[in-house]
């Protein structure tokens, strides 16, 4: 097999357009993207589009999109081209058909004839018997009598591949040495009865062409990996492979309850981090950790930093959990690493149509500029930004009557009066100073700043929580600020 440190690495990515993306999918991506880069070798791009039912050219251009996005290149593949075009497995029928008559004329594959009903019947009297369930080898060494009875019957057969009658062993780049005996393994099918060739030729014989030398994907087709290997050996004796490549099976990542997350968790769809406003950097830094640590004092670093460390030899065979909030929280650190500038220009997505809940014509740059290094702090997700903002373009702030209900007690329309009479004298130039009026206004009533403000930042944002209050009503301006306290004191008197 291929050695894990050749300096002539080549990986690929080989995903299949059927729906969004998924984030162990982007995290299968993103392990041999830094492989190939830390190797200096090749990433291959390849799409596996061979069930019509299922795929979509709405799935496939979602694929390029989200690739894009993430920031990922590659050096082979759609819109990039390469030395083994076409890289979709739909344009490349003709080769997966030469192949197959190859391995039949060379006697490593066979027709089988066998129906569904007889392969069901036969698979539960195996069960019963205590016996392995798999193909038991039946049309293996069919008569030419047999085969002639069979076509005469009108049954249509489908092509298997004949696999050793002896184990097989290979080393896992992630779990060490493993083997898989022949009951294990049993012939498998190749090409469907109507000539259609199945994902178990098409992958391989796919890898081999274009050279491919690192096969890392998920856990989930490891059971497949012997049956591959079988199948090299049979491609490099007809000169279509090479070599066998290194195989490395990425451990699995859970959802809720520690179960495999799937493409209908909530949490799978890569869509959903895209429009909550999750920084590229700051998703592909927390899937790294799914299974690869950078240290063991440090969570939060650059994709630049991962690709110089990563080796596939310090994945963990353990199943990864799918932490939420770690995620957000590993996505606020790097929002807070952007200069200014870029986190202001990264924000502007949310702060027009669908997303704010003002008329462009409201916006003000110059406010947006001067809030935007206080917001940097504030936010997890890129979208937190369009409520903490809101209230300096919209004409009055958002009804919130939770928010009104628990800021404005028994005495909050006295404490308004007095914080409107303290702030109506500030210096409007200073943060402090309007600070200094509420807190002034808070002591006369008892009550100490945390108390004070809280009625203030309703009146005037609508909210709760929010963006530091006094750096708030400075760029709101006095004369906005005044009159949204005016207007919560003739609702407290209603």
């Amino acid at each position: 097999m291929a050695n894990p440190l050749d300096a002539n690495v080549r990986v690929r990515f080989c995903p299949s357009p059927t729906g969004n993306p998924h984030v162990g999918l982007v995290r299968t991506a993103l392990f041999n993207w830094a492989f190939a880069r830390h190797h200096g070798g090749t990433f291959v791009f390849r799409i596996e589009d061979t069930d019509a039912a299922r795929d979509s050219e709405d799935s496939y251009n979602q694929l390029l999109d989200s690739l894009r996005w993430l920031g990922f290149d590659w050096d082979e593949g759609p819109e990039v081209g390469g030395p083994h075009e076409p890289y979709r497995q739909s344009q490349r029928m003709d080769l997966y058909k030469d192949v197959a008559e190859k391995l039949l004329a060379a006697g490593k594959a066979y027709h089988c004839y066998c129906t569904t009903e007889e392969l069901d019947a036969r698979r539960d009297a195996a069960r019963a018997a205590g016996k392995p369930s798999g193909y038991d080898g039946h049309c293996r060494e069919l008569s030419a009598e047999q085969v002639e009875a069979y076509k005469a019957e009108g049954r249509a057969a489908i092509v298997r591949f004949r696999m050793p009658d002896e184990p097989i062993t290979f080393t896992d780049l992630v779990r060490g040495e493993l083997t898989f005996t022949p009951d294990n393994v049993p012939d498998y099918g190749i090409v469907r009865a109507n000539g259609a060739p199945l994902y178990t030729l098409v992958n391989p014989v796919d890898d081999a062409l274009m050279e491919i030398t690192h096969v890392l994907r998920g856990e989930d087709l490891l059971s497949s990996t012997p049956r591959q290997i079988a199948l090299y050996k049979a491609l490099i004796e007809l000169g279509v492979a090479k070599e066998i490549p290194s195989f490395g099976h990425l451990p699995y990542v859970m959802g809720e309850g520690n179960k495999k997350l799937s493409k209908r968790d909530p949490q799978a769809s890569l869509n959903i981090y895209r429009e909550r406003g999750f920084l590229p950097e700051g998703l592909l830094n927390y899937l790294s950790l799914l299974g690869w640590s950078f240290s063991a004092d440090q969570d939060v670093f650059s994709i630049q930093d991962m690709v110089a460390k990563f080796d596939i030899a310090d994945v963990n065979a353990n199943p990864a959990r799918f932490d939420l909030k770690k995620a957000e929280s590993i996505n606020a650190d790097h929002i807070r690493m952007l200069d200014e500038q870029a986190f202001a220009a990264a924000c502007e997505p949310w702060l027009r149509a669908p997303h704010a809940n003002w008329s462009p014509e409201s916006f003000d740059e110059k406010a947006w500029q001067a809030i935007a290094p206080h917001a940097q702090t504030r936010v997890t997700v890129l979208s937190d930004i369009t409520a903490n903002v809101d209230f300096l373009f919209l004409d009055q702030p958002v009804e919130d009557e939770a928010s009104w209900a628990k800021a404005m007690k028994e005495g909050s329309d006295a404490l308004l009066r007095t914080a409107r009479e303290k702030l109506e004298s500030a210096d409007w130039t200073s943060p402090e100073s309007l600070k200094n009026a509420v807190l002034a206004a808070g002591e006369e009533h008892g009550l100490k700043l945390g108390k004070a403000q809280a009625p203030v930042r309703v009146a005037v944002t609508g909210r709760t929580v929010g963006l530091p209050l006094f750096e708030s009503l400075e760029i709101l301006g006095k004369e906005k600020t005044l009159a949204r306290i005016d207007a919560a004191l003739t609702k407290l008197a209603a």
